[in-house]
């Protein structure tokens, strides 16, 4: 892939921060940690979940991080298969080669290291030290900047799917041997790729559909050929995917407001808080937002919008419950793919503001994403736990939920997705 296609690529994924922003610094995570390490010279062991089936714990991605020292930072299953794992990052970190280990579900014997979720995982363990700083530099100076970043990492290789170079063929330019393309990494960045997974056409493959998974904000395997090709063996190739965090935007400047964006900003998302009246907008009521706005509610969307700034994980809240604001901000954002749109009001409230969309031109399908009144039926009552019953219902619009007990249920209760 050219590299002025690469970047333009990265650059439509990434979101942009409004100037004058100030944002809070994020949370250390598992990154950080090997990213520090590796920089004052010190190997770690990484390991991290590339596939699981059923009802698995923690999605791909999920990372823990074994230092020479002994400590354990981050988590993989929970509690179920860490002290496993710990004992083979330990024999990686000592030998330098990577492994690949399925954990399934654990039987009656109470030693037996397994899932008692009934869930399968494939974690990658591999030692990360110095050598890896050139990538990791390249994801941490993305991050920093606000773009997206992808480590593509090969976490398997087969002996036998190796072909034969002809003699009219082109060779590869890269290790053919197995066991050396093992841990082998490509950095995407918004500015370059770095490394390189020992082929051309291996690189330009797997650039291509890491970009497609960053986009979406997920990690995920993909699966080539020696050189690239889409037949489906031969490497399996694990994209880490560093997406610039999901946005939630909460109109009106109230106290539940303030609930939400907490709460927000606890589930991940980047918040923002809009409101026309900059005697309520202001950061001192809102500390744990990343911005607030003093703006007419549908203009701030439609800049947004304009500016390619929301995606299809956006979350929009509606609290401001005044007909002046919110339905010209409704009608708007209904039309567009969004994650999740719910709105404040009573039912009273609701049934005329949806007379009005009607009226507007909006659908009976675009009428049916609205989600009002907001929240799931918790029977709370403050801001708090009104928050709470609107985070339960994103995060079950997210992942397909029900919003019913576990215990009236059947079936796995970790959905795959």
């Amino acid at each position: 892939m050219h590299e002025k296609t690469r970047r333009s690529r990265l650059d439509a994924i990434s979101c942009v921060r409004g100037a004058g922003t100030e944002r809070r610094q994020p949370v250390p995570d598992v990154f950080d940690e090997v990213h520090r390490r590796c920089g004052d010279g010190e190997p770690v062991a990484l390991a991290t979940v590339v596939a699981t089936w059923h009802s698995a714990p923690q999605p791909p991605g999920a990372a823990m991080v074994v230092t020479t020292d002994g400590t354990v930072i981050g988590s993989v299953s929970g509690g179920c298969v860490e002290a496993d794992l710990y004992e083979r990052a330990r024999r990686v970190l000592d030998t330098g080669q990577p492994e690949l280990c399925r954990y399934g579900i654990s039987d009656d014997d109470a030693y037996t290291v397994g899932l008692t979720c009934g869930g399968i995982l494939d974690v990658f363990v591999e030692r990360v030290d110095a050598s890896a700083l050139p990538a990791l530099d390249a994801v941490a100076a993305a991050r920093r900047s606000g773009h997206p970043a992808a480590i593509v990492t090969c976490v398997a290789a087969d002996v036998n799917d190796e072909p034969p170079t002809d003699a009219g063929s082109s060779p590869s330019t890269g290790p053919t041997d197995p066991a050396r393309r093992l841990g082998r990494r490509l950095v995407l960045t918004g500015q370059r790729s770095v490394g390189s997974l020992g082929d051309d056409r291996l690189d330009d493959a797997a650039s291509a559909d890491a970009l497609g998974l960053l986009a979406a904000g997920r990690s995920g395997m993909l699966r080539y050929g020696y050189h690239g090709q889409r037949r489906g063996g031969g490497i399996s190739l694990f994209v880490t995917a560093y997406a610039t965090p999901p946005r939630m935007i909460v109109f009106g400047a109230i106290d539940f407001a303030a609930a939400v964006a907490r709460i927000g900003a606890f589930l991940g998302y980047r918040v923002t808080v809009c409101d026309a009246r900059p005697v309520f907008a202001t950061a001192r009521r809102f500390p744990e937002a990343d911005e607030v706005v003093v703006q007419w509610p549908h203009r701030y969307l439609r800049t947004e919008l304009a500016a390619d700034r929301l995606d299809e994980r956006t979350v929009l809240c509606v609290l401001t419950h005044d007909p002046r604001f919110d339905v010209p901000l409704l009608e708007l954002a209904l039309r567009h793919p969004l994650a999740y749109v719910g709105a404040m009001g009573s039912r009273r409230t609701h049934d005329e503001r949806h007379k009005l969309l009607s009226e507007a031109g909006l659908s009976p399908a675009q009428l049916a994403r609205l989600a009002s009144p907001i929240g799931l039926d918790l029977g709370g009552r403050t801001p708090e736990e009104t928050a709470v019953s609107v985070a339960a219902q994103i995060v079950a619009a997210r992942w397909g939920g029900t919003g019913r007990p576990l215990a009236v249920l059947d079936g796995p209760i970790h959905q795959p997705g």
